[in-house]
This record gives structure tokens, C-alpha cells and sequence, in this order.
């Protein structure tokens, strides 16, 4: 077994998705003393946004590839092959400006791969990269369950992870982070205990 632990928040030791992370892996970890551990942080080590080379990279086959486009392959498709070789995956994923943090955009943008993570057929797209449980640790600062309209944190995750074939979602949350630490004390208390049940 394999766990993968994604992280994206900037906010060092005051981010929430990160405390949410570490209970997550320490959780799974317990459960499965056995697994290997991945983990990817997405601030202290950036993936570059794609461009046309890892764009190539990661949608072209390998025996079409140029000399740049396949000088970036092998990084291009490890980021990949540990999603798909991960049987649980931990995504910290804060709420920055409504969405999700542009490193973990970065991340996605590697993992939607023609004939690899999904396809299109007559029936429409299709999923390829089901089989795994992906647990989304999420921080915001206010309270976004009932505003559909500024909510594109969560929901991007959900249709991205639906898109790839991934059925076993789930999100631990703390909303109100902004309120203060009382608000914050409170969300990581009932977060600590869904944890619990997954």
C-alpha cells in the first residue's frame, strides 16, 4: 500500500490544511503501518505551470517526443505515476481567493491525462484513474457549504477527482478560520472527529 500526501498551503506553521494533513497521514499510517509514505509539498519544492514542452510531455506519447519534450517526460510523468501508484492520497488544499492555491492547480494539471486518467467515449468521458481513496483537507476562511456562487474550491475538486474516475472522495473541512482562533479551535475539533470515522 501507498499513501500520498499533497500539500499547498504558503502559510508555513499557521496553515490549517497542513494540520489537517498531518492528522489525516498520522490516521492512515495507524491504520496501515505497512504503507509506504510519499508526500509532495508543493510550496517548498513548486511544479512550474505547463507550457507548451510538459504540455507535449504529459499528453503526447513518448515515441513522439522532441529532445526537450522528452528531456521533461520522465519528471513530467513521476508526478503521475505516484498518483496512480497511491492507494490513499491526502490533498491539503486551502480556500485562497476562491479556489484552489495555483501550486496545487500546477498538481492537477498532471494528472488529467488523455487515455491514461480518463477518455472520451460515445457515452462521454470516462474516468480511468478510480480504485483509490483521496481525502481533500480543506481550510477556509469563512463559511462556504451554503454560496454556491464563491465556492470553486471544493466544488473544482470534486468535478476534477469525479472527471479522473476517483468515486472514494472525501473532504475534512474547517471553515470560519477567519473568525479567530476560538472559530478555528472549533473547526479542527469536529475535523479531528470525521477524520476518525474515514
Amino acid at each position: 500500500m501507498q499513501i500520498l500526501r499533497i500539500d499547498s498551503s504558503t502559510t508555513g506553521d499557521q496553515s490549517i490544511s497542513r494540520k489537517l494533513t498531518d492528522e489525516l497521514l498520522a490516521h492512515f499510517t495507524n491504520l496501515h503501518p505497512e504503507a509506504k509514505v510519499v508526500t509532495r509539498d508543493l510550496v517548498a519544492e513548486p511544479l512550474a505551470h505547463i507550457d507548451p514542452i510538459t504540455t507535449s510531455a504529459i499528453r503526447t506519447p513518448p515515441e513522439t517526443h522532441e529532445e526537450a519534450v522528452a528531456a521533461a517526460y520522465p519528471a513530467e510523468r513521476a508526478v503521475l505515476d505516484e498518483f496512480l501508484a497511491s492507494d490513499i492520497v491526502i490533498v491539503g488544499a486551502p480556500m485562497y481567493n476562491f479556489s484552489i492555491a495555483s501550486q496545487l492547480k500546477a498538481w492537477l494539471d498532471r494528472l488529467g491525462v488523455p487515455g491514461v486518467t480518463f477518455k472520451y467515449s460515445e457515452n462521454g468521458p470516462e474516468g480511468l484513474a478510480g480504485g483509490r481513496k483521496v481525502v481533500v483537507a480543506s481550510a477556509r476562511g469563512g463559511e462556504y457549504s451554503n454560496d454556491q456562487m464563491a465556492e470553486n474550491q471544493e466544488s473544482l475538486l470534486t468535478t476534477f477527482f469525479g472527471f479522473v474516475g476517483v468515486e472514494d472522495l472525501h473532504f475534512v473541512r474547517v471553515e470560519k478560520a477567519g473568525y479567530g482562533p476560538e472559530a478555528i479551535e472549533a473547526g479542527l475539533a469536529a475535523a479531528k472527529e470525521e477524520i476518525a470515522k474515514l
